[in-house]
């Protein structure tokens, strides 16, 4: 059963240096707190994997979190480029950043093949794109009935995955709404997985359409109003876009962002 506990508690206990963290969300209920606890908390060495790194995944990266990014689509939705996550690939600012790219359908079966314990996937996506000459985890295979040539890539299974949600219920139930992206998968595929909530209530509502991640599935909940703005919760709050273009201009000085780092932690950069 999923324990519920404080976040500064959760991030303490799950994520260690050197870890493989996946912090996932598709537009919606991005975990940004848990982001800004591993930050405060000063972790290292970290590799970061998520589909589409946006904002939170900058500001890991500037913090100096992480070592290896592995993703399928980077940037400020509707806004730009990740100035932190372009420094540290050209200049090495603060620490060199390796990053290893698929595509967004490659890394969506790597997460299905972590979750059902098998060692690669195989897919079609990646056939007449330069990928697979940019990086090693693409591998060409054929298959053994037809014939085809295929593409394989290995199954993700992160040390920890992050997702944030709208509520859980006391034994570590989740409940989840609206877009869902690779939430289910990548908590499933992962040694060890934390939820942050909305919410934590003594009974989960029945909801049209909603996700439930069962408490054996989940290693802890934690409750965190708000945890996933800037970015939106559907039936909570509404995507902050001032934040995001407001963001561009902290994100693309050194500087600015120290101050904003300094503002987060409490401590000089």
């Amino acid at each position: 059963m999923a324990r519920v506990l404080s976040l500064g508690e959760a991030i303490a206990e799950l994520v260690h240096d050197g870890d493989t963290v996946a912090l996932e969300g598709f537009t919606h209920l991005i975990p940004v707190a848990a982001g800004h606890e591993i930050i405060r908390q000063g972790r290292r060495n970290l590799t970061l994997v998520r589909m589409t790194p946006d904002i939170v995944y900058d500001q890991l990266i500037g913090a100096g979190c992480a070592s290896k990014l592995i993703f399928s689509w980077g940037g400020n939705p509707g806004v730009g480029s990740l100035h932190r996550f372009r420094d540290a690939v050209q200049h090495s600012w603060p620490v060199p950043l390796e990053i290893e790219e698929h595509s967004h359908a490659g890394m969506a079966n790597r997460y299905v093949a972590g979750a059902s314990g098998l060692p690669f996937a195989v897919l079609r996506g990646y056939t007449g794109t330069d990928l697979p000459a940019q990086t090693d985890t693409i591998k060409p295979i054929t298959c053994p009935f037809t014939g085809e040539q295929l593409t394989a890539v290995p199954a993700l299974n992160p040390d920890v995955t992050i997702v944030h949600a709208q509520r859980a219920d006391r034994a570590g139930n989740v409940q989840l709404w609206g877009i869902a992206g690779v939430q289910k998968e990548a908590v499933l595929a992962a040694k060890r997985s934390l939820v942050t909530v909305e919410a934590v209530v003594d009974e989960l509502e029945p909801r049209p359409g909603a996700l439930v991640l069962p408490s054996w599935a989940v290693t802890a909940v934690a409750e965190a109003p708000r945890g996933a703005a800037p970015s939106y919760a559907a039936g909570y709050y509404e995507r902050d876009n001032a934040a995001y273009q407001a963001w561009d201009e902290i994100g693309r000085d050194r500087e600015e962002f120290a101050k904003w780092l300094n503002d987060l932690t409490g401590v000089k950069a």
